[in-house]
């Protein structure tokens, strides 16, 4: 099939085209970084691109993607992240055939929850609490009205917490990996972090695309599901791991500065709606992740 990768170089994008591609299928990129680069904010230079690209489907990863920068520039991210998804949908409509959608959300829509409503569930309503996260629950709505209103086969994925080899460093996993390997080559004898209670549900970004290419075959238009292990860990035992696997026994302190506005004490989800449309299934242990992620800063 003939796919479409909004931000295709983009972390996830780059892992999205490379899983396709080795899946047989013809790979058409749309990202900021291009040389004639698409603005997802502009209606015309998206309807344009899209038309040009004649795609049987559409991966849709273009986003602002960091909770953190999003309380920076709240106005920027809302109209990258959901008025984006307008235009790439109008867009979409206007293909003949039209291609099938894959929108790709965030776990942050769900915000804040309590013990008792782990694992989360696709069925639970929006609670964000995070620009970025008011951001993904209003591109919801739009691709949902879609499919609703439209007819549009859009197939909404739900990620939970992703890392991998190549993910910037102002994520949480390769901002502690970056400094343990740093400390490794002698730079230091602490280890500086954000907020260490908060657990979350994290996947390897290679398991996360094969999710979403089974979401395009396979998942049901009008649909959303949860992409995750189904299991969490704390971010103190992520840096602790790392640490290990470095081979280092150094303090961890506090950083005020790397701790968020609001930070949401877990997200935890139940993967079992995508596993029974898909038969997908984590084939990557965190542990292997963490140590490529570690090995990618030398």
């Amino acid at each position: 099939m003939r796919v479409l990768v909004t931000g295709n170089g983009g972390f996830v994008g780059h892992w999205m085209t490379e899983h396709l591609q080795a899946c047989g299928d013809d790979v058409v990129g749309l990202d900021a970084g291009d040389p004639s680069p698409v603005d997802m904010v502009d209606a015309a230079a998206v309807s344009d691109a899209v038309t040009a690209a004649a795609p049987d489907a559409i991966c849709h990863l273009a986003a602002q993607a960091s909770v953190g920068q999003s309380w920076a520039d709240q106005a920027g991210t809302f109209s990258v992240n959901a008025l984006g998804v307008v235009h790439l949908l109008v867009a979409a409509d206007r293909c003949r055939p039209r291609p099938r959608v894959l929108l790709v959300s965030s776990a942050e829509v769900y915000g804040h929850v309590r013990p008792e409503d782990l694992p989360l569930r696709e069925d639970r309503a929006f609670a964000p609490v995070s620009p970025y996260a008011a951001s993904k629950a209003a591109a919801e709505l739009v691709g949902l009205q879609g499919w609703l209103g439209g007819g549009l086969e859009v197939v909404r994925a739900r990620p939970f917490n992703h890392t991998g080899p190549g993910q910037r460093a102002d994520f949480v996993v390769p901002a502690l990996a970056r400094q343990v390997a740093a400390l490794a080559r002698g730079g230091g004898a602490e280890l500086r972090a954000g907020n260490l209670s908060p657990r979350r549900d994290i996947s390897d970004v290679r398991d996360v695309v094969r999710a979403y290419r089974a979401l395009l075959t396979d998942g049901a238009p009008g649909e959303v599901y949860n992409v995750c292990r189904g299991s969490s860990v704390s971010i103190e035992w992520i840096a602790r791991r790392l640490l290990a696997l470095a081979g280092l026994d150094v303090p961890i302190v506090t950083d005020p500065d790397r701790v968020r506005p609001v930070d949401l004490p877990e997200l935890r989800g139940d993967p079992g709606r995508l596993q029974a449309a898909t038969g997908w299934a984590p084939a990557i242990e965190l542990d292997r992740t963490l140590a490529d992620v570690l090995a990618s800063f030398g």
